[in-house]
């Protein structure tokens, strides 16, 4: 394995250095194996390694590397896809094949809910909502968080149980919209910055690229209930259909 050069590259040196890195990834490395350290990283392309850390940070915040205290900077997993198109076919939160994994639930008024969410919902403040908290783990880290609000009408069947746990009374809530029949689902994407809350679930700092995925449950005719889903930037691809792909890189 010899150095590669990059005296003569006329763009930013860490630039070119983050391209030729990444082939290397390609090439020389396996997901989860650990980079060698800085030092030798620098020796190997004739580089400072203040250039070195700035080709190093680029490939994290596109989702090539990622940086575990203790551990040291790995390779990470393909991004997990996250479909966006519409499907021919439909299912509530909790469905049987469902990736995420309930947290808790709590009861709130409608008036501590955002407002796009109590739009949608039709809900206002003397209102009583379920929100179900869950989250996605892929490859051994947290990619996504979810809150999922659902109006106390649309499951009329949930029995209030002060004596069951939280990971409990969200799955209770989850069981109770199976029973439902979903007509069809509505998708909203954005590109977003991570909230103190979100940023502490995903393993992320306040302010990292996020997107949101924001979907409207349909029964009746009406929003039965609504998912704000925060998928981190640097882990996720948004898919459409079955083959076409588009990578999420922040900005």
């Amino acid at each position: 394995m010899g150095t590669t050069q990059l005296d003569t590259v006329q763009e930013p040196k860490y630039w070119h250095l983050k391209t030729v890195l990444s082939d290397a990834l390609d090439s020389e490395f396996a997901v989860g194996e650990i980079l060698p350290n800085e030092r030798d990283l620098a020796a190997r392309f004739g580089v400072a390694r203040a250039t070195l850390r700035q080709a190093l940070e680029q490939l994290e915040l596109e989702g090539r590397l990622q940086r575990r205290r203790g551990v040291g900077t790995t390779v990470a997993p393909p991004r997990m896809g996250v479909p966006v198109a519409d499907r021919s076919g439909h299912s509530w939160p909790g469905a049987p094949g469902d990736a995420w994994q309930p947290v808790d639930a709590v009861a709130v008024d409608g008036g501590a809910v955002p407002a796009a969410v109590a739009e949608a919902l039709g809900t206002g403040a003397g209102d009583s909502l379920h929100v179900v908290r869950r989250t996605r783990v892929d490859h051994g880290q947290p990619v996504a968080a979810e809150l999922l609000y659902v109006p106390a009408g649309s499951v009329p069947g949930l029995v209030a149980d002060a004596t069951i746990g939280p990971v409990a009374r969200a799955r209770a809530v989850l069981h109770e919209l199976q029973r439902l029949a979903l007509d069809g689902e509505e998708r909203a994407v954005e590109l977003g910055s991570a909230r103190a809350e979100d940023a502490k679930q995903l393993d992320r700092l306040p302010g990292a690229p996020v997107l949101v995925v924001t979907t409207r449950y349909v029964t009746g005719g009406r929003t039965t209930a609504v998912a704000v889903s925060t998928y981190r930037a640097d882990t996720c691809r948004l898919t459409f259909g079955d083959h076409d792909t588009l990578d999420v890189l922040p900005g």
